[in-house]
């Protein structure tokens, strides 16, 4: 099983960066995917989540309306456009899988599977 995140980079305040995560090495149809991140001497955060053949995305307040996911089922990949982007979004960014219901989207511990995380870094 693996997750691999790709896109982040080097971004100007105000700016966009879109995130791609794609899922392989067995059938993730009904499992759900998530965005966490985790800036530097701080917890991992998390940021959205939807089921891949389902419900979703959700969003934490914290990027309530500057982020937004999407999915590619038959792909198995879901993606996370970052706009108007802020210094305090610059972390490394994660996506997970599991299969969870709808009420656990927010814990870690919830997902099964993680990808290797890609960096974020936006500057002022």
């Amino acid at each position: 099983v693996q997750l691999q995140a790709s896109g982040g980079g080097l971004a100007q305040a105000g700016g966009s960066l879109r995130l791609s995560c794609a899922a392989s090495g067995r059938t993730f149809s009904g499992y759900v995917i998530g965005w966490f991140r985790q800036a530097p001497e701080k917890d991992r955060e998390f940021l959205a989540a939807t089921r891949l053949n389902g419900w979703g995305p959700f969003y934490a307040n914290a990027v309530k309306g500057r982020f937004t996911m999407s999915k590619d089922s038959t792909k198995s990949t879901v993606y996370l456009q970052m706009d108007s982007l802020k210094p305090e979004d610059t972390a490394v960014y994660y996506c997970a899988a599991g299969n969870l219901i709808m009420s656990s989207i927010q814990y870690q511990r919830s997902y099964a599977y993680w990808g290797k995380g890609t960096q974020v870094t936006v500057s002022s």
